[in-house]
């Protein structure tokens, strides 16, 4: 059995409580009034990220609002002359500042938003890769099967925080969903024609449907593999081999509607048929890669003494293909719009390009070349602090990539990563490996009657 250390657990708490007042000066931080907007933009003025700003806000948030003010402006000109063009900018400019506070306001959030999904997308992604092996039978994995099974445990609590933010995002609490605001859905056509999918009670009916679902099998599955140690046949792994089956038909649907409430929808004007693969590849590879650093991990302190080189071996595997696979559907998205030049679509690419330029590569330098040039080789797969470092790197570029995925839609040209961003990363890893590594006490670290057990404990590559 593992018992968890009290430095760790400790560690975890600090994390978290660091993390929580981090956050909390992040909100309180944020300006509360159009007018202490304008004072922040003056003093970047200098820097010349004022006219920036502006840009970016007509391009992301104000078409709608300065059709209004211009065709205000005409009517008005007619009656009382060059007034009423004094009146429509004036009126112009104020909307400009609104959209920039709730930009401004939306960072904390965002923030959370971001690291929340990140690590419940790691939770995820490691139960459907459970299930998959499961409905494989694949041989050499079930020596695994603990710690898989640990890292789900991360679905209730992230689970039920993500759900509040869903709330409190999809009914215009906070400003991170443009769809959710009735003044601007009330110019807009296109989100009235959407209205019927966007909007807030069905956004958390379909998350209750989902995440039941998901926790609901995920609650089943470890209990029948708790039940199977102790058992005399086979009837639990195959109840198990059933409803994974089952599992994995309801995954594939739910995560690509998941996909499109939670994040496509931060740009409710654009989309693309090949998202939902696109998050799947994301969340596969974060998965996968946090199996192989807690494997490891554990390891390194005595314990999964029954773990080899080849486990090790095969999961840097998955993490150098899925890597692979997710910069195919990257290239995929991105060629195809590049090429079809369609405004309506390409722009989605040129705002991340033109104001997010050393995110946007060094995502795809973090993601794809750090993984191809580090995990090539056979050799570097067996070697235990040469995949941690690897992973480490692939788990900081995964991250950047919800970030991106988000930010440029909620905060625009305010961004930066400080403060907001690096509390609520602090916080949920925090919980985290307080969850994860408390799960793992709950069972002995080994299954016992696994019918691919031995396979898997001589398995050699």
């Amino acid at each position: 059995m593992y018992t968890l250390p009290s430095k760790l657990k400790i560690f975890a708490i600090i994390f978290m409580v660091v993390g929580a007042l981090g956050l909390v000066y992040s909100f309180m931080a944020a300006p509360s009034t159009t007018a202490e907007v304008k004072e922040m933009m003056a003093g970047h003025d200098d820097h010349g990220t004022h006219h920036e700003e502006d840009t970016h806000n007509v391009a992301a948030h104000g078409e709608d609002h300065d059709e209004m003010a211009t065709a205000a402006a005409h009517r008005a000109e007619g009656e009382h002359g060059h007034s009423a063009e004094d009146d429509s900018a004036h009126s112009s400019e104020e909307k400009h500042l609104e959209h920039s506070l709730h930009q401004m306001q939306n960072r904390p959030w965002s923030a959370l938003y971001i690291a929340c999904f990140f690590f419940f997308m790691i939770s995820l992604g490691v139960l459907a890769f459970y299930a998959v092996n499961i409905v494989a039978q694949a041989g050499w994995s079930p020596v695994l099967f603990r710690v898989m099974e640990a890292i789900t445990a991360y679905l209730v609590p992230g689970g039920i925080i993500m759900f509040v933010l869903l709330a409190l995002s999809g009914f215009h609490v906070n400003h991170l969903f443009v769809w959710a605001d009735p003044e601007v859905v009330a110019h807009d056509k296109l989100l009235q024609g959407k209205a019927g999918w966007l909007n807030g009670t069905g956004l958390l009916i379909r998350a209750a449907i989902f995440m039941g679902g998901w926790i609901t099998y995920r609650y089943f599955a470890v209990r029948n593999s708790r039940r199977d140690d102790d058992a005399s046949d086979n009837r639990w792994y195959k109840k198990n081999f059933k409803i994974s089956a089952a599992f994995l038909v309801f995954f594939l649907y739910s995560e690509s509607m998941m996909s499109w409430d939670w994040l496509m929808s931060f740009d409710p004007h654009w989309f693309s048929t090949l998202y939902g693969w696109y998050i799947l590849a994301g969340m596969m590879v974060c998965g996968i890669t946090t199996i192989a650093i807690i494997t490891i991990l554990l390891k390194s302190q005595g314990y999964l003494e029954f773990v080899n080189d080849s486990h090790i071996h095969d999961l840097a595997k998955f993490m150098f293909g899925f890597s692979i696979f997710w910069t195919y559907l990257w290239f995929s998205q991105f060629m195809l719009i590049w090429y079809a030049n369609i405004p309506e679509e390409v722009t989605y690419f040129i705002t991340r390009i033109e104001d997010f330029k050393l995110p946007f590569f060094g995502m795809l330098i973090l993601n794809f070349i750090f993984p191809l040039l580090l995990l090539m080789n056979s050799d570097y797969k067996r070697v235990n602090w040469f995949v941690v470092m690897t992973g480490i790197v692939i788990l900081g570029g995964h991250y950047v990539d919800v970030y991106m995925l988000i930010t440029p839609a909620t905060v625009g040209t305010s961004w930066f990563i400080g403060l907001p961003e690096i509390s609520a990363i602090l916080f949920f890893f925090g919980l985290f490996v307080f969850v994860v590594f408390t799960a793992l006490t709950k069972a002995p670290l080994l299954v016992k009657n696994n019918p691919f057990l031995k396979e898997s404990k001589n398995f050699h590559y």
